[in-house]
């Protein structure tokens, strides 16, 4: 035998040969099933040194449930205690409105009867001063002037009632006149009603009571800060009544 492949027989099947491992052949599905069990394992360890972990720290899962559970109780608790005082304030609300609302109508029937009274009270001296009298003079007496802005731009309509009291024994003829105070351009200005062509419009003739409305026009800038109004007996220059309306 030649030397060489006694060395190569000595090395493989002697003392120097390399060792062999015998290994029992597992299934796949055996091993994929240990793998699983080995994670299933170390998972519930790890949650439970998780939860002990947090038990050691004063965390507690449980507790926590139950107080979140109560403060969702609370919190239905609290919405449903709103809802009710959100009800309550929209009645309350209902109710002011109608309280307000009411309280206007009596301001108006209130503000109507202060009316009503001024007007009862001028229609009395009205009706006073047409019984005759043997005490009282012929005095002219204007009553109830007024005077607002018309429908056009620099228009105003007046209103007045003219009495004679004492005895009557002849009617009043005279006139009117107005005096407009106003302020235009900075400057106030008095203008003077009649215009020329139009004093017929402002005569008077009455025996007991005579109601006089009219209009008048300024330029549409101006402020109209007062109008007097003044009766002459015709014949006369001397003013028998008089009476003034502020606009401003």
């Amino acid at each position: 035998m030649p030397p060489n492949l006694l060395k190569r027989f000595r090395q493989r099947f002697g003392i120097a040969a390399p060792r062999m491992t015998v290994q029992t052949h597992v299934a796949w599905y055996w091993r994929m099933l240990g793998l699983v069990a080995v994670l299933s394992c170390s998972f519930a360890l790890a949650a439970w040194i998780y939860d002990a972990g947090r038990r050691f720290a004063g965390f507690d899962r449980s507790e926590a449930e139950q107080e979140l559970s109560q403060l969702r109780a609370s919190v239905d608790q609290l919405n449903k205690e709103a809802t009710v005082l959100r009800t309550s304030v929209n009645a309350s609300e209902s109710k002011l409105q109608i309280e307000r609302a009411a309280q206007s109508q009596l301001g108006k029937q209130v503000k109507a009867l202060e009316d009503e009274n001024t007007r009862l009270k001028e229609d009395l001296a009205f009706f006073e001063n047409l019984i005759p009298s043997e005490q009282r003079d012929n005095a002219l007496l204007i009553n109830r002037f007024r005077v607002d802005p018309g429908a056009l731009p620099g228009e105003f309509r007046y209103r007045l009632l003219l009495l004679q009291g004492g005895r009557r024994d002849k009617p009043f003829q005279g006139s009117l006149q107005l005096l407009v105070t106003l302020q235009q351009a900075g400057k106030d200005v008095t203008i003077t009603f009649p215009e020329e062509g139009v004093a017929q419009s402002y005569k008077i003739n009455f025996k007991y009571f005579q109601r006089v409305d009219g209009t008048f026009r300024v330029a549409p800038d101006a402020h109209v800060k007062m109008v007097r109004v003044r009766v002459f007996e015709a014949g006369s220059t001397q003013v028998r009544a008089t009476q003034s309306f502020n606009l401003s």
